[in-house]
Protein backbone atom coordinates (compact mmCIF):
# COMPACT_ATOMS: atom_id res chain seq x y z
CA UNK A 1 0.00 0.00 0.00
CA UNK A 2 1.35 3.40 -0.97
CA UNK A 3 2.08 6.01 1.65
CA UNK A 4 -0.72 8.18 0.27
CA UNK A 5 -3.29 5.41 0.58
CA UNK A 6 -2.01 4.54 4.03
CA UNK A 7 -2.37 8.16 5.11
CA UNK A 8 -5.93 8.31 3.70
CA UNK A 9 -6.89 5.07 5.49
CA UNK A 10 -5.38 6.37 8.71
CA UNK A 11 -7.26 9.66 8.46
CA UNK A 12 -10.54 7.83 7.75
CA UNK A 13 -10.03 5.56 10.76
CA UNK A 14 -9.27 8.53 13.01
CA UNK A 15 -12.36 10.35 11.71
CA UNK A 16 -14.58 7.35 12.49
CA UNK A 17 -13.11 7.07 15.99
CA UNK A 18 -13.69 10.77 16.63
CA UNK A 19 -17.29 10.55 15.43
CA UNK A 20 -17.94 7.48 17.60
CA UNK A 21 -16.28 9.11 20.58
CA UNK A 22 -18.28 12.30 20.11
CA UNK A 23 -21.60 10.49 19.70
CA UNK A 24 -23.53 10.57 22.95
CA UNK A 25 -25.06 7.12 22.93
CA UNK A 26 -26.08 6.87 26.59
CA UNK A 27 -27.81 8.96 29.19
CA UNK A 28 -28.56 8.85 32.87
CA UNK A 29 -31.32 11.01 34.33
CA UNK A 30 -32.70 11.76 37.75
CA UNK A 31 -35.87 13.54 38.81
CA UNK A 32 -38.05 14.43 41.78
CA UNK A 33 -41.80 15.02 41.78
CA UNK A 34 -45.18 13.73 42.90
CA UNK A 35 -47.44 10.74 42.28
CA UNK A 36 -51.13 11.42 41.65
CA UNK A 37 -53.83 8.75 41.97
CA UNK A 38 -57.52 9.53 41.55
CA UNK A 39 -59.76 9.05 44.58
CA UNK A 40 -61.86 5.89 44.51
CA UNK A 41 -65.46 5.72 45.69
CA UNK A 42 -66.50 2.83 47.92
CA UNK A 43 -69.45 0.87 46.59
CA UNK A 44 -72.92 1.33 48.21
CA UNK A 45 -73.49 -0.71 51.31
CA UNK A 46 -70.22 0.24 52.96
CA UNK A 47 -70.16 2.54 55.98
CA UNK A 48 -69.99 5.41 56.76
CA UNK A 49 -72.29 7.37 54.47
CA UNK A 50 -70.05 10.46 54.74
CA UNK A 51 -66.52 10.43 53.26
CA UNK A 52 -67.28 7.05 51.71
CA UNK A 53 -64.24 7.23 49.40
CA UNK A 54 -60.57 6.28 49.46
CA UNK A 55 -58.46 9.40 49.09
CA UNK A 56 -54.87 9.21 47.85
CA UNK A 57 -52.19 11.69 48.90
CA UNK A 58 -49.64 13.11 46.46
CA UNK A 59 -46.56 11.16 47.52
CA UNK A 60 -43.06 12.60 47.03
CA UNK A 61 -41.53 10.47 44.26
CA UNK A 62 -38.12 9.88 42.73
CA UNK A 63 -37.11 8.67 39.27
CA UNK A 64 -33.80 7.34 37.96
CA UNK A 65 -33.61 6.57 34.27
CA UNK A 66 -30.99 4.97 32.04
CA UNK A 67 -31.37 5.20 28.25
CA UNK A 68 -29.47 4.05 25.17
CA UNK A 69 -29.81 6.06 21.96
CA UNK A 70 -30.29 3.59 19.10
CA UNK A 71 -31.49 5.77 16.18
CA UNK A 72 -31.00 9.47 15.55
CA UNK A 73 -31.75 11.13 12.20
CA UNK A 74 -31.27 14.64 13.57
CA UNK A 75 -35.03 15.16 13.48
CA UNK A 76 -36.40 11.98 15.09
CA UNK A 77 -34.56 9.82 17.62
CA UNK A 78 -35.46 6.47 19.17
CA UNK A 79 -34.13 5.54 22.61
CA UNK A 80 -34.46 2.42 24.74
CA UNK A 81 -34.95 3.45 28.36
CA UNK A 82 -35.48 1.93 31.79
CA UNK A 83 -37.39 4.25 34.16
CA UNK A 84 -37.17 3.28 37.84
CA UNK A 85 -39.61 5.13 40.11
CA UNK A 86 -39.95 5.09 43.89
CA UNK A 87 -42.89 6.53 45.85
CA UNK A 88 -41.89 5.61 49.42
CA UNK A 89 -44.87 7.08 51.30
CA UNK A 90 -48.33 7.46 49.74
CA UNK A 91 -50.89 8.38 52.43
CA UNK A 92 -54.47 7.10 52.27
CA UNK A 93 -57.55 8.63 53.86
CA UNK A 94 -61.16 7.54 54.23
CA UNK A 95 -64.15 7.66 56.51
CA UNK A 96 -64.11 3.86 56.33
CA UNK A 97 -61.75 2.58 59.01
CA UNK A 98 -60.97 -0.64 57.14
CA UNK A 99 -58.77 1.19 54.62
CA UNK A 100 -54.97 0.90 55.15
CA UNK A 101 -53.23 4.05 56.30
CA UNK A 102 -50.58 4.25 53.57
CA UNK A 103 -48.44 2.32 51.11
CA UNK A 104 -45.19 2.57 49.16
CA UNK A 105 -44.74 1.85 45.45
CA UNK A 106 -41.79 0.93 43.23
CA UNK A 107 -41.94 0.69 39.42
CA UNK A 108 -39.50 -0.64 36.80
CA UNK A 109 -40.67 -0.39 33.18
CA UNK A 110 -38.35 -0.86 30.18
CA UNK A 111 -39.69 1.29 27.35
CA UNK A 112 -39.12 2.78 23.91
CA UNK A 113 -38.95 6.56 23.70
CA UNK A 114 -39.30 8.70 20.58
CA UNK A 115 -37.88 12.24 20.56
CA UNK A 116 -38.56 14.84 17.89
CA UNK A 117 -36.28 17.77 16.98
CA UNK A 118 -33.47 15.66 18.40
CA UNK A 119 -30.75 18.04 17.17
CA UNK A 120 -32.35 21.12 18.77
CA UNK A 121 -32.35 22.54 22.28
CA UNK A 122 -36.04 21.64 22.80
CA UNK A 123 -36.81 17.93 22.39
CA UNK A 124 -40.39 16.75 23.10
CA UNK A 125 -40.80 13.01 23.52
CA UNK A 126 -43.24 10.20 24.13
CA UNK A 127 -42.59 6.86 25.82
CA UNK A 128 -44.35 3.50 25.88
CA UNK A 129 -43.37 0.37 27.77
CA UNK A 130 -44.26 -2.15 30.42
CA UNK A 131 -42.78 -3.81 33.45
CA UNK A 132 -43.18 -4.59 37.12
CA UNK A 133 -44.64 -2.80 40.11
CA UNK A 134 -44.33 -3.58 43.82
CA UNK A 135 -46.65 -2.13 46.47
CA UNK A 136 -45.96 -2.44 50.21
CA UNK A 137 -49.12 -1.71 52.18
CA UNK A 138 -49.31 -0.38 55.74
CA UNK A 139 -49.85 -2.89 58.54
CA UNK A 140 -52.22 -0.42 60.19
CA UNK A 141 -55.53 1.09 59.09
CA UNK A 142 -56.38 4.78 58.72
CA UNK A 143 -57.56 5.00 62.33
CA UNK A 144 -54.76 2.90 63.80
CA UNK A 145 -56.18 -0.63 63.92
CA UNK A 146 -54.26 -3.63 62.62
CA UNK A 147 -54.66 -4.20 58.89
CA UNK A 148 -56.22 -7.66 58.41
CA UNK A 149 -55.69 -7.61 54.63
CA UNK A 150 -52.64 -8.21 52.41
CA UNK A 151 -49.61 -6.01 53.13
CA UNK A 152 -47.97 -6.39 49.71
CA UNK A 153 -48.93 -6.68 46.07
CA UNK A 154 -47.01 -7.27 42.84
CA UNK A 155 -48.46 -6.08 39.56
CA UNK A 156 -47.67 -5.88 35.89
CA UNK A 157 -47.49 -2.31 34.60
CA UNK A 158 -48.25 -0.47 31.39
CA UNK A 159 -46.24 2.75 31.11
CA UNK A 160 -47.06 5.71 28.88
CA UNK A 161 -45.24 9.00 29.20
CA UNK A 162 -44.68 12.42 27.69
CA UNK A 163 -41.92 14.89 28.38
CA UNK A 164 -39.66 17.69 27.26
CA UNK A 165 -35.86 17.81 27.37
CA UNK A 166 -34.26 21.26 27.21
CA UNK A 167 -30.57 21.06 26.37
CA UNK A 168 -28.58 23.58 28.41
CA UNK A 169 -25.08 22.32 27.55
CA UNK A 170 -23.84 19.81 24.98
CA UNK A 171 -24.09 16.89 27.41
CA UNK A 172 -26.62 18.23 29.93
CA UNK A 173 -30.37 18.82 29.65
CA UNK A 174 -33.26 19.65 31.94
CA UNK A 175 -36.28 17.37 31.84
CA UNK A 176 -39.96 17.67 32.67
CA UNK A 177 -41.83 14.37 32.48
CA UNK A 178 -45.24 12.87 33.20
CA UNK A 179 -45.69 9.11 33.17
CA UNK A 180 -48.80 7.02 33.75
CA UNK A 181 -48.02 3.62 35.29
CA UNK A 182 -51.25 1.63 35.00
CA UNK A 183 -51.30 -1.16 37.57
CA UNK A 184 -53.74 -3.58 39.11
CA UNK A 185 -55.99 -2.23 41.87
CA UNK A 186 -54.64 -2.31 45.41
CA UNK A 187 -56.10 -4.47 48.20
CA UNK A 188 -57.80 -1.68 50.16
CA UNK A 189 -60.10 -3.90 52.27
CA UNK A 190 -63.16 -2.22 50.71
CA UNK A 191 -64.99 -2.68 47.41
CA UNK A 192 -64.18 0.20 45.05
CA UNK A 193 -65.19 -1.72 41.94
CA UNK A 194 -61.78 -1.05 40.42
CA UNK A 195 -59.68 -3.62 38.58
CA UNK A 196 -56.77 -1.21 37.94
CA UNK A 197 -55.51 2.23 38.84
CA UNK A 198 -53.51 4.98 37.12
CA UNK A 199 -50.37 6.05 39.00
CA UNK A 200 -49.40 9.36 37.36
CA UNK A 201 -45.86 10.44 38.23
CA UNK A 202 -44.82 14.01 37.38
CA UNK A 203 -41.14 14.85 37.81
CA UNK A 204 -38.54 17.47 36.99
CA UNK A 205 -34.84 16.75 36.84
CA UNK A 206 -31.57 16.63 34.95
CA UNK A 207 -30.21 14.48 32.11
CA UNK A 208 -26.51 13.74 31.52
CA UNK A 209 -25.53 12.27 28.14
CA UNK A 210 -22.27 10.44 27.49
Amino acid sequence: MSAKRLLIAFLMAVTVLIINAAAQKNEIAGGVGRTFVADQGIKPGAVPLINNVVRFGNGLSFEVNYARHVIDTGFVAVDLEVPVVANPDEDLGSGNGAVPGSYSAYFVTPAARVRVFSDSHFQPWVSLGGGYGRFNISKTQVYGGANPGPTSKSSGLLEAGIGLDVRTFRKVALRMAARDFMSGALPLNVNTGKSHQHNIVVTGGIVIRF
